[in-house]
């Protein structure tokens, strides 16, 4: 087989938000106001995956899960995100197509927060950003210097123009004659935003989101407004992905390439969702485009843990898959002609966590997370059902206490709650927790949970009511946690298989000095 040049478009904390998918959920979803028509072309031009989703809901752990090809328990530190350094003994699908001829380069996150930043793909000797990292702070950097530079539309060329010039830079120093691996990874997906520029620079209005937040979200004002922004910077991703694609088309490329484009988990400072094994946390949006292996037009309903991206893109590369990557490869689902449901084993993706920001800065121990879903079903065992599944409530509730300032919530993770991003959503609601229609949905983000919670998606799409005690469902739960404890067993998962489990222990538990995150960026 050819051997394809690999685009691989992954941005940080991008959920399932792409035009692509409103028909896939009813006209009330969110992906009804957005239009992204360059994830929509890859999609179109080759499949869209209904059921992607990341191997844990946290950035350096998922990463460490793609970039090896196996689940993230598996790569040692890099499990972890706080307190991550990269086993450089583990092989990477970036560095075995290097050692097999391919040409690779990275602009912006592969992997980090850890030691050593974006090690899985060489670190710097890989690095192209000759014109700057400023896309990643997108929104800020619009509305300071529009002015500046002659408006919103001058001020955001001038970022796209930033991405064109990095892939240039590479594309201009690539071997002659060699494939080539480019990973193109925006941050601007990840908190913080600029508040109102959904509106102001993207023309969303926050209101038309009434009714379409999910059921744990309070639809108010405020939070509409928060989600807009978001979506604003979906949209600029999708802008910065159109460059490529634009690119690849003045080289002679584009048919020649495999395109990939996705997300490492769903959206940031938002309850239940990153750092969450519920389905806004952990489900993501994924097309694929190769002309001449990937029929047209294919709508995938397959599940796929993006750890199966690593050996995927080594079988595509023609080189052996190495022995280490236990996901497996989706060439079986890119050549078949159909769509629907290709591979009838592919009906089960394993989630987990374990250590977020939280337990490194207080010193607390993680909390720890395994999750099955399922066509119809979300299964989730929390291991530590004690622990405070978000971080520390540093006092809020306590009768009396001064709550932190709704700036302070909103801007600064460091406050309360540490695992929950700071985000104006996250101010209102601790703000408003007492209230009656907020109580619930407050307890649901921030409160304790129970060892087992399992979720009829057919009656309950929000994963609102736990059912996991209820006696109707006590042979769905009973056959969900026997295949979820299989997979952890097949796999050895250290929460399982080690006793006492290494995660409970330094170096994967306890406070991060001072020191590791002021050399953390170096």
């Amino acid at each position: 087989m050819h051997r394809p040049n690999i685009v691989f478009a992954f941005a940080d904390d991008w959920g399932r938000y792409a035009g692509a998918y409103a028909q896939h959920e009813g006209a009330a979803g969110l992906n009804a106001l957005i239009e992204t028509p360059h994830f929509d072309r890859v999609a179109g031009e080759g499949a869209l995956f209904l059921n992607a989703l990341v191997p844990a809901p946290s950035c350096t752990p998922c990463r460490s899960s793609l970039l090896s090809g196996q689940y993230f328990w598996q790569t040692g530190l890099g499990a972890i995100l706080m307190g991550a350094v990269w086993d450089e003994s583990i092989p990477t699908f970036p560095l075995e197509l290097e050692r097999a001829g391919y040409t690779i380069g990275h602009t912006y996150k592969v992997w980090s927060p850890g030691k050593t930043m974006n090690a899985p793909m060489g670190g710097r000797r890989t690095s192209f950003e000759t014109a700057g990292r400023d896309f990643n702070q997108f929104s800020h950097w619009v509305t300071k210097h529009a002015d500046e530079v002659g408006g919103v539309d001058a001020a955001k060329a001038l970022l796209f123009n930033e991405s064109r010039e990095n892939f240039r830079d590479f594309l201009s120093r690539r071997a002659v004659g060699a494939p080539f691996c480019y990973w193109w990874g925006p941050t601007n997906t990840h908190r913080t935003w600029e508040r109102g520029s959904g509106k102001a620079l993207w023309g969303i209005e926050p209101d038309d989101l009434t009714g379409r937040l999910p059921a744990f979200l309070p639809d108010v004002h405020e939070v509409r407004e928060d989600a807009a922004d978001y979506l604003g910077e979906c949209l600029a991703v999708d802008h910065g992905l159109g460059i490529l694609l634009e690119e690849l088309e003045a080289e002679g490329e584009l048919d020649n390439t495999l395109v990939v484009v996705s997300g490492d988990h769903g959206i940031p400072g938002m309850p239940r969702a990153k750092c969450n094994l519920y389905d806004i946390g952990c489900e993501v949006a994924l097309a694929a485009r190769w002309p001449g292996v990937i029929e047209p037009g294919r709508v995938i309903e397959d599940f796929v843990n993006l750890m199966d991206l690593g050996p995927t893109f080594c079988e595509a590369g023609g080189i052996k898959v190495p022995e280490t990557m236990t996901g497996r490869s989706l060439m079986p689902v890119f050549e078949s002609p159909e769509s629907g449901q290709i591979d009838p084993a592919r009906d089960f993706v394993v989630t987990g966590r374990e250590r977020h920001v939280a337990a490194a800065r207080e010193g607390m121990l993680p909390y720890p997370q395994r999750s099955i879903r399922v066509k119809d079903y979300i299964y989730i065992v929390n291991f530590e059902p004690d622990r405070w599944p978000m971080g520390d409530p540093k006092g809020i509730d306590d009768p009396g206490a001064e709550l932190p300032s709704y700036e302070e919530l909103a801007y600064n993770t460091m406050v309360a709650f540490y695992d929950l991003d700071a985000s104006p959503t996250k101010a209102w609601m601790i703000h408003h927790r007492e209230e009656d229609d907020v109580e619930p949905l407050y307890l649901l983000a921030f409160g304790k949970r129970p060892r087992e919670e399992l979720y009829d998606l057919r009656r309950d799409p929000d994963y609102m009511t736990n059912v996991a005690e209820d006696p109707a469902y006590a042979e769905i739960r009973a056959g969900l946690e026997a295949r979820l404890l299989d997979t952890l067993r097949e796999e050895n998962d250290p929460r399982l298989m080690e006793q006492p489990c290494r995660f409970e222990f330094e170096p994967y538990a306890g406070k991060i000095p001072d020191e590791w995150f002021k050399d953390l960026w170096k």
